[in-house]
């Protein structure tokens, strides 16, 4: 019997976190509906879902999301590869709409899963095929990113906060089994096995990647299981002013001690909790929703000293220079010691942060949005 266009089966859950993107979502969406993924899976009998989580949005970031999905439905070249909408969270929060998406928005029949920040911009056009692709290809991968690349990084001349910029993330390319937060995808069944605690954090990435690469924990690191798509790639617009430095490395020094705490913890549960660790995970907020904050509470009131937040946080920079090759490390230096003056003040204040009992963290950043012309998106 035929099937239907409309009722080509879902191949690709596709979700994108918005918390008041009224100015940058609208370029993003052009930029996902040119991508190559559509016509491709349409041509193979499949659809991707496009799934916008507005979450606890204040501004029009609703609005405008709906209209280019509902427009983008009736009018896109590859309409049947693809079925678009706007899920309007009412709660704010990043971890609670990724639960949501991923264990009641997403199709249950789903191959993969996909999450993308609302405020990056896909600057070819076979990015999120390049990254499916691999997952298809490479059975031994659980999840599979592409590579971000900083806005600024095609300038004539940079000033030296951008080349200070520039030169962080190229050291930060030479991490093994690098997953990006920005814009990654899972196999389904590894997505629907996690359930994100409510105080985890804002280093999501890491936490997927551990339990990928230690199959939940059960085994010893392999980096092979996740991979950054060489030739996929998206630009974002990076933070460059003194006070989003250091906001940002705040907030990463919370994310980095909250994923050091629940590890610890989740290693001292039996192989079985840590083998259905979703259930594991909803059985602990269910029974005491600060569970998480008060194992933080009692890791910081044991902590001496603010460089202890989590182990080798001293050293972490200095090992990335290490990797690099020849006299990259020394024209490197200068963005090694200038981050690890950062790191220092960023922890200092994340430790007192803490110590007041407070875990979440997720200052709101003004910055242009990037359009998908400057991209060079055709």
């Amino acid at each position: 019997m035929a099937i239907s266009q409309n009722d080509f089966p879902i191949t690709l859950s596709l979700g994108i976190m918005a918390w008041n993107e009224e100015a940058s979502i609208g370029p993003m969406l052009e930029s996902l509906f040119r991508q190559s993924i559509f016509a491709h899976l349409a041509a193979r009998g499949e659809r991707c879902e496009v799934i916008c989580l507005a979450n606890g949005c204040t501004d029009r970031t609703v609005a405008v999301a709906m209209e280019i999905c509902q427009r983008k439905q009736r009018i896109h070249p590859a309409r049947h590869g693809l079925s678009a909408r706007v899920a309007d969270l009412r709660q704010p929060g990043r971890n609670n709409a990724w639960n949501r998406f991923v264990h009641e928005f997403s199709t249950r029949g789903t191959r993969c899963i996909g999450l993308m920040d609302a405020d990056i911009i896909f600057d070819r056009p076979d990015t999120v095929e390049l990254v499916l692709a691999e997952l298809e290809r490479n059975a031994q991968l659980g999840g599979a990113s592409d590579w971000p690349c900083k806005a600024i990084a095609g300038k004539a001349r940079p000033s030296l906060r951008e080349r200070l910029s520039l030169a962080t993330s190229d050291m930060t390319g030479n991490i093994a089994g690098r997953l990006n937060g920005m814009f990654y995808c899972l196999r389904a069944d590894i997505a629907r096995n996690i359930y994100l605690p409510r105080d985890l954090g804002a280093t999501d990435d890491g936490f997927f990647k551990t339990l990928i690469c230690t199959d939940f924990l059960r085994a010893p690191p392999d980096a092979r299981k996740v991979v950054s798509v060489r030739g996929a790639t998206h630009l974002y617009e990076p933070y460059l002013s003194l006070s989003d430095v250091l906001n940002n490395q705040k907030r990463q020094m919370i994310g980095q001690t909250t994923l050091h705490v629940v590890f610890e913890h989740l290693k001292s549960l039996p192989e079985a909790d840590r083998a259905h660790l979703a259930a594991t995970m909803r059985e602990h907020e269910r029974r005491d929703p600060d569970w998480l904050k008060k194992l933080i509470d009692a890791h910081v009131a044991r902590m001496r000293y603010f460089w202890r937040l989590f182990p080798g946080l001293l050293a972490f920079r200095w090992r990335r220079l290490g990797q690099m090759r020849g006299l990259r490390r020394v024209t490197h230096f200068p963005a090694a010691a200038a981050g690890f003056v950062i790191t220092l003040i960023a922890s200092w204040q994340a430790a007192r942060f803490l110590r007041r009992g407070i875990v979440p963290f997720w200052p709101k950043t003004v910055r242009q949005p990037l359009q998908p012309a400057a991209a060079g998106v055709e």
